[in-house]
């Protein structure tokens, strides 16, 4: 009885004309950004985060969560008639999906993944709002030394299942770790690693930070590289399925959804690992698995469903917990951060309206996709028609702008533009940088937990072994370096990446 009545208060405030808006913008951007290939969500939440400065605390977040979920919808697009991803969460789908509308099925793949993602994100919608609660008042047991264990264990996580070398991803922690400490000391009020910088006595900007890293080191890369897109001819065909595609397909949609929402809450995890292990799952358990790769419907079926699956149950950790499991939900963390909003359990008791609203909302969101990514297909396509050389240049001007009006100073633009080429250069050298945001946001989390810890404890280091919670969880986090450590693990992991690249 609770859950309906907090479900109605969070459908009665994101159902105001201000928060639809606001929604209906992020999920259209979303899908936009989703339907280019090259420019992820990460990077589009980045340029945007200063414009939430002028926004309220809600339609901010409601913004920019459309614009992560609505990029798991847009990227199939892209995967479907072109063979190029347009997310990294939608390179799965290219295998069977545009084999597919090669077929002249272009239309059923893409009412497959539609209404797959659809029945996904609802599913996630409310297995959110389900164990919200519950969650949220277990989290409230929590004190300094298991808040730095559990983001000790998510640093780790995020460590084991980051791209490439694994030596490359903790040097990428690490380097997160070092930036965040960069501003003024919160116990003595002295400024550290400043170097004379009056500028950096309030830290980086993490929107400086985030958007050099993946918009301007993205737009870098991309124009790079050779722009070849060869688009799908012929008709999309029927945007509809027949009753055996159907029944082929509900329980691949099933068993995505489950798995999605599981691997969504693993630290490091989200859409790409869900689509990725759905693929693999439809594949091994598939009575001919000859037929993927060759227009399975399955194929696209299973992974839409965990992509969207995957990345609305990674706002679980986030809302309850206050810890960001990858890059955009750190990201989210900085808009909450802008707005003085602590992310966790007090959320829910503190401002019930704003929790609520943002559950609802993505469950608007999805509604609002299935219309946007259906009959407006045709619009989609022709926009894959624009040329890179002239989108990039205004999206550059775009960034800059922003970027400038957080603070008014041409500092925090050049910040910026050094962090891109920073980007820039750690993807050349097969470095992610997704690692480094979630480092640079839970530092100074970290650092304060644990000084808060040790003073409790008047400096005794066993506190965060002799507290239950705290230990289990630093247990976990050695489970996962062993884990990683054995030789059959390692290969296996090393094997998973090369695939997906």
């Amino acid at each position: 009885m609770e859950l309906l009545h907090n479900l109605a208060l969070g459908l009665q405030t994101a159902c105001t004309a201000a928060n639809l808006f606001y929604c209906l913008v992020g999920v259209f951007l979303g899908t936009l950004i989703g339907v280019l290939p090259g420019l992820g969500p990460t990077a589009t939440i980045a340029m945007l985060l200063p414009i939430t400065f002028g926004l309220g605390p809600l339609p901010s977040l409601i913004m920019l969560a459309g614009i992560y979920y609505g990029a798991q919808y847009g990227g199939s697009t892209t995967a479907i008639l072109l063979n190029m991803p347009g997310e990294t969460s939608s390179a799965v789908t290219c295998l069977d999906g545009y084999q597919m509308a090669r077929k002249g099925q272009a239309g059923t793949a893409l009412a497959v993944a539609a209404l797959g993602s659809f029945f996904a994100g609802t599913v996630a919608t409310v297995m959110i709002a389900t164990v919200a609660t519950p969650l949220s008042e277990f989290a409230l047991k929590f004190g300094p030394a298991e808040y730095f264990s559990l983001m000790t264990l998510g640093l780790i996580g995020a460590v084991v299942l980051a791209h490439g070398s694994f030596l490359h991803a903790v040097s990428m922690i690490v380097l997160g770790l070092v930036l965040g400490l960069v501003g003024t000391d919160v116990n003595s009020g002295l400024a550290r690693y400043s170097f004379g910088v009056p500028e950096l006595t309030d830290g980086l900007c993490v929107a400086s930070v985030a958007m050099g890293l993946f918009g301007f080191a993205e737009i870098i890369l991309n124009l790079q590289s050779d722009e070849k897109r060869e688009i799908m001819k012929g008709k999309v065909g029927r945007l509809w399925l027949s009753m055996d595609q159907f029944k082929k397909v509900w329980p691949a949609v099933l068993r995505g959804t489950g798995l999605g929402s599981v691997l969504g809450l693993l630290p490091g995890g989200g859409a790409m690992l869900a689509s990725f292990a759905s693929y693999a799952v439809e594949k091994k358990i598939s009575d001919d698995p000859s037929q993927f790769g060759k227009g399975a419907i399955q194929g696209v079926a299973g992974p839409e469903s965990a992509n969207n699956a995957g990345a609305q149950s990674s706002f679980i950790p986030l809302l309850t917990l206050g810890i960001p499991e990858n890059a955009v939900m750190a990201l989210m963390v900085g808009a909450m951060t802008i707005h003085n909003i602590q992310p966790g359990p007090q959320v829910m008791t503190s401002n019930p309206g704003l929790f609520w609203g943002l559950i609802a909302s993505m469950w608007i969101g999805n509604l609002m996709l299935v219309v946007l990514n259906l009959p407006l297909i045709g619009m989609w396509v022709q926009l894959l028609k624009v040329p890179y050389r002239v989108l990039y240049p205004a999206i550059l001007v775009f960034c800059a702008i922003g970027v400038y009006s957080i603070n008014n100073t041409s500092f925090d633009v050049s910040q910026t533009a050094a962090f891109g080429f920073l980007g820039f250069v750690f993807v050349s050298l097969g470095c992610e940088p997704a690692p480094l945001i979630l480092g640079f946001v839970l530092g100074p989390m970290m650092e304060e937990n644990l000084r808060r810890a040790l003073l409790l404890s008047r400096g005794d280091f066993s506190v965060f072994v002799t507290r239950p919670i705290s230990l289990v969880l630093l247990l976990m986090a050695v489970a996962l370096i062993i884990l990683i450590a054995l030789p059959n693990i390692k290969k296996k992991r090393e094997e998973v990446f090369v695939e997906e690249t």
